[in-house]
């Protein structure tokens, strides 16, 4: 991407001063990331290679996670499959971590794993270097990272394409080739660009036929006359894959109806034997159709709204509320991490709720007037009166209800989630609401099974779960709630069931801590990341569109 000529501002009034920022086109690139020359910190096999990108806030200086790819088992060179997305601002120096780890355990403590290396570096940096093909040399470790910036220019095109291919040629000694499908882009001609999609190999098939997918026209820089490289290669767990055979075309080529198979070629082994190569095997293109892909945006411009239900932990565990060391310890004027989360999150949310008039419930605490037990009661303590007005009614009920329930136990996720789905499973059939469920929460979930079971049932509803967890409380088990494929792995199940999607997304609250301060944009980023995509994700599972005629 190149931003040649600089920019034009236009639309100030006659005699004003011109603040940066104050009208410059806003923007948003997407990052693709390649490592190359990694250190090997495994004896029997090659490194797992993960990257984590943390991003700098220009008022504290303090660098927050922003999101992580997923592992690429064995390799020195790997090549992810995620991409990040920032919006760039021309007048501001936005500075970026890049963290290279190789994945030895289950933990998400960065700590845990072998450094391979990191580099820091401006997304300025990065856009401006693209011409040329940006890469960072890696502090202090061997190899580099390379980064691909493409704008994303709101295109809403999304390509669903069906591959198989045959007569492969037979890479393995004792069986046959495990094939998978590399696609690239092809940048500046002839070099090597960022990757579009990878699929799932086929164990022991010359002859495979890879899974449908989809990709969006972004991934091409909404450029269908954009040259693409498919290259087939034999997996092998040693992450040494040999190269079958690569094909090139277009996307309008693929489009066209004239040409659907493609001749594999691999160019050592046709310089080998010369005139009697004829290919490796083909590539064939068995489906490519054109969908409409619809924004986030452009459901909230066509009506939708985003239904914000928000439930408090109040288990005996966080402490005497009376107690300055309990994580309720509450004074008007100074946060505590529940209050932290309730602005942080609330201050964002409360935009996408017309009438501001959010359910919040508490559970795990004893409540007047008879002292019982309840894991689903209304934070108004008054069942007549479910809502809250806006984020300062939010906060004034919880302060009215931490001195008036007793804090017991256990910590039961299960009733709160069906409270929840209740309404969202009457908001099926109506496209303009959307549920959210907020869980602050302290401790290690009492009744996993049922939440599990309770939440892949509600997985095909309009709803998406954020769960913040406070204080110091060890919260790896939390994560297997939590649906990101990043090592590849199926999606929550209970029983016999699967989720139909990821809906759940946990983030622990003290990682936007440094220094006695709380990076609270950061926070609120995080927590926000994956809604966007779970309510597209249901909109297109179930067939809907927005009403372009609102807006």
């Amino acid at each position: 991407m190149s931003f040649a000529g600089g920019f034009s501002f236009h639309g100030r009034p006659a005699g004003n001063q011109w603040r940066p920022g104050a009208d410059a086109p806003k923007m948003s690139v997407e990052l693709t990331l390649q490592a190359q020359g990694l250190d090997d910190k495994d004896v029997l096999s090659k490194s797992d290679p993960l990257c984590i990108l943390y991003v700098q806030d220009a008022k504290t200086k303090q660098y927050a996670e922003f999101g992580r790819t997923e592992t690429i088992m064995n390799t020195l060179n790997p090549k992810w499959a995620k991409t990040f997305q920032l919006e760039y601002r021309f007048e501001e120096r936005q500075l970026l971590k890049f963290v290279i780890i190789d994945r030895d355990c289950t933990s998400n403590v960065v700590q845990d794993h072998d450094s391979l290396g990191f580099c820091e570096v401006s997304l300025g940096e990065i856009v401006a270097g693209q011409s040329r093909g940006f890469s960072k040399q890696l502090f202090n470790k061997k190899g580099f990272l390379k980064i691909f910036s493409v704008e994303v220019k709101g295109a809403n095109t999304l390509y669903s394409v069906t591959f198989s291919a045959k007569g492969l040629d037979n890479k393995d000694f004792f069986g046959k080739s495990d094939p998978f499908l590399e696609i690239n882009q092809v940048l500046n001609g002839n070099v090597m660009g960022p990757l579009v999609h990878r699929t799932e190999h086929i164990n022991n098939d010359l002859n495979p036929k890879w899974k449908p997918f989809a990709f969006n026209s972004t991934k091409l820089n909404n450029d269908e006359k954009a040259l693409l490289v498919f290259s087939v290669f034999d997996h092998d767990d040693n992450g040494k894959h040999d190269l079958i055979g690569t094909a090139h075309m277009s996307m309008e080529e693929m489009l066209s109806a004239e040409q659907r198979s493609f001749p594999l070629i691999n160019e050592k082994k046709k310089a080998k034997k010369g005139s009697k190569y004829k290919d490796s095997g083909v590539l064939i293109l068995n489906s490519v159709h054109i969908e409409k892909f619809f924004s986030f945006l452009d459901f909230i411009q066509g009506g939708l709204q985003l239904n914000f239900t928000i439930a408090v932990d109040f288990t005996g565990s966080n402490g005497n509320p009376r107690d300055s060391k309990s994580l309720h310890y509450y004074q008007p004027g100074h946060d505590n991490q529940y209050t932290l989360a309730l602005r942080s999150v609330g201050e964002i949310v409360q935009d996408y709720d017309y009438d501001k008039h959010f359910p919040c419930l508490g559970f795990g605490a004893r409540i007047p007037p008879n002292g019982e037990t309840s894991h689903d009661f209304f934070l108004t303590l008054n069942p007549n009166q479910p809502f809250c007005d806006g984020l300062n009614g939010i906060l004034a009920a919880y302060a009215q209800c931490i001195q008036s329930v007793q804090l017991f136990g256990p910590t039961n996720f299960s009733p709160v989630i069906e409270h929840v789905a209740r309404f969202a499973r009457r908001g099926v059939a109506d496209q303009t609401n959307y549920f959210i469920l907020l869980i602050i929460t302290d401790g290690i979930i009492t009744d996993m099974e049922a939440t599990k079971r309770t939440i892949v049932e509600a997985s095909g509803l309009p709803m998406s779960i954020i769960i913040v967890g406070v204080g110091e409380e060890d919260f790896s088990a939390m994560e297997a709630l939590d649906g990101d494929d990043r090592e590849q792995t199926r999606r929550l199940s209970s029983g016999v069931k699967t989720a139909e999607r990821d809906i759940v997304q946990f983030v622990e609250l003290r990682k936007f801590a440094a220094n006695g301060t709380w990076n609270k944009e950061a926070l609120s980023q995080c927590v926000l990341a994956e809604l966007p995509s779970q309510v597209t994700t249901y909109m297109k599972k179930m067939g809907y569109k927005p009403n372009i005629n609102s807006y």
